[in-house]
């Protein structure tokens, strides 16, 4: 009688090289593009032309006031084509409207307004947007509809009652006259609302187990956790007073007073013809808000989207 030995089966292998190479390839039939590979090039293309135009609707006004700031009084500025580079470059220009106009006391001026401003509007929306976001209390909602229907009023229908309050308070012709209607902002109030809003009730619960009261929650746990949303507000508050215009020019008697976007205004009434001052004038302005915003760019971009809990 013959018998027959079973061999065993082979044992299982670790899979070859080359299939487990193919079996991991994006199947030919499976649609769309494969993960990772290259947009076409005309979309390239067009997303860096869009890139470029939208630079040059931002920044172009800008690059061309500092060229003409920048160009002496023997380059014609209105030559065609224009010129952005100037040929024959001189700082004559800003030495020229601090010749014509005490400049920086009205820099000061204006300096003095926006810091009083960013102060208030951090302290006041930050307060008034925790005590909206956090506390109970009656008339909750109707405060929060005042302070949206107050960012749909326009600024022209009520600076008149503005001033006379003003001048009821004894505060015209005052900086201080300047800082008051500005002082809190409705959009800064919403936006710090906002942002409390979005944090975690845990942790303020947490705390107020460990015997934290309001106060303690708001300083240690609430404001570390929206430092973006108050770089935000400090960028808009500054922006805003920097720049205002006619309400400093409305309360505003004294030149000693005033604030610089005022004070340039004479460089277009004695000397419009000298577009280089305007042009000077202009980046003297501009240049504070861009200092501050380089500053605090890292906070701005952060957002309002941080988390309550870190470390």
């Amino acid at each position: 009688m013959s018998a027959t030995t079973a061999r065993p089966a082979p044992a299982a292998g670790p899979e070859p090289r080359d299939q487990k190479r193919r079996s991991t390839r994006p199947s030919a039939a499976r649609p769309g593009r494969a993960f990772g590979s290259r947009p076409p090039a005309w979309r390239t293309a067009l997303r860096y032309l869009l890139l470029v135009a939208v630079f040059a609707l931002m920044a172009g006004p800008f690059l061309w006031q500092l060229s003409t700031s920048l160009k002496g009084p023997g380059e014609d500025i209105y030559s065609y084509p224009p010129r952005l580079l100037p040929s024959d470059a001189t700082l004559d220009n800003y030495a020229g409207v601090a010749r014509i106009i005490p400049v920086w006391d009205y820099a000061l001026n204006s300096l003095t307004v926006a810091v009083a401003s960013v102060l208030t509007n951090l302290v006041g929306a930050s307060l008034a947007g925790y005590a909206l976001a956090r506390l109970r209390f009656k008339g909750r909602g109707a405060a929060l509809t005042v302070f949206i229907m107050a960012m749909l009023v326009p600024l022209e229908s009520i600076i008149i009652a503005q001033f006379t309050l003003a001048r009821a308070l004894h505060v015209n012709n005052t900086l201080l006259g300047v800082v008051l209607p500005g002082a809190v902002g409705a959009l800064n109030v919403l936006l710090m609302r906002n942002a409390f809003s979005g944090l975690p009730y845990e942790v303020e619960e947490a705390a107020l187990v460990d015997g934290a009261n309001v106060w303690q929650r708001f300083v240690r746990i609430a404001l570390p956790s929206v430092k973006g949303t108050l770089a935000v507000v400090a960028i808009f508050s500054f922006m805003t007073a920097w720049d205002d215009f006619l309400w400093p020019l409305i309360v505003l008697s004294d030149p000693a007073n005033f604030t610089l976007t005022v004070g340039l205004n004479y460089l277009h009434g004695t000397f419009a013809d000298n577009q280089r001052l305007v042009a000077a004038g202009t980046i003297i302005a501009v240049l504070p808000l861009i200092v501050m915003f380089a500053c605090l760019q890292r906070y701005f971009f952060r957002g309002v989207g941080e988390g309550a809990v870190k470390g």
